[in-house]
């Protein structure tokens, strides 16, 4: 199902990090980036390794501030700018209409999985039992025996941990996703299952923007593909003594 109307929107987008064991060097890494999302559409981000993907997405849920340019969700049939946002407001868009999706759970001590999954779904209200059952479903179509529900997941191996993650990002039905490399460390097994569920996602009417490496996966679940350029002074991949 797809939408002519965008559900996200990102216009002239740039981004850059200063530098501190040089002196406050800006370094830019994305600029000009301009994009939109709509219903129904997954569209991946493609480009080579340090050409800014995993900067863009995270500039996109507000966990790096952007320099210039725009980035619009709707919500509430209205057009939520969150470049420059006060706080409560990116908290507000990520509580209620965007998903993030990482390749990494906070593992959070003596919480048993059922409940880190069920946690976002109890946050917004939901039925107690409800969001139980439904964070029971998604552990079990994603191959996480039910002997493990009531383990944290502290315990789990590392692709264990990625499908509760992975359970917890989609127990509630974000009008927008963020997918970060979310099948990086799974087996083919689980990784189908993964993929399964964000084409549902997708069909359901979700507008999704992901970094796939894995060529298969971004096959089975893009509608279209999107190419990061680096400028030409971007920084490497990895670089020490940044910030945002």
């Amino acid at each position: 199902m797809t939408s002519s109307q965008p559900a996200l929107r990102v216009s002239n987008l740039s981004k850059s990090f200063t530098v501190h064991a040089q002196g406050g060097l800006a370094l830019p890494v994305l600029r000009d980036v301009s994009l939109a999302v709509s219903p129904g559409e997954c569209l991946a981000l493609v480009g080579p390794s340090g050409a800014g993907k995993s900067t863009l997405l995270r500039s996109l849920y507000g966990n790096y501030r952007a320099d210039s340019g725009s980035i619009r969700v709707r919500q509430d049939e209205t057009w939520t700018e969150l470049v420059g946002a006060e706080p409560r407001t990116v908290l507000d868009v990520r509580h209620r209409t965007l998903g993030f999706v990482s390749q990494f759970l906070r593992v959070i001590p003596r919480v048993s999985a059922v409940d880190v999954v069920a946690e976002p779904l109890r946050r917004r209200g939901a039925d107690p039992a409800e969001a139980r059952q439904r964070a029971e479903f998604l552990l079990g179509m994603l191959g996480i025996p039910s002997r493990l529900w009531a383990l944290p997941p502290a315990t789990f191996s590392g692709g264990e941990q990625q499908r509760v993650n992975i359970a917890r990002s989609l127990v509630v039905d974000y009008p927008v996703l963020l997918l970060d490399e979310p099948t990086a460390s799974l087996d083919a097994a689980n990784r189908d299952g993964v993929v399964e569920l964000i084409c549902q996602r997708r069909d359901a009417g979700a507008a999704i923007v992901g970094i796939f490496h894995d060529t298969d996966v971004r096959d089975a679940v893009a509608t279209r593909v999107h190419e990061v350029i680096p400028p030409a002074s971007s920084p490497p991949a990895s670089l020490a003594g940044v910030s945002p």
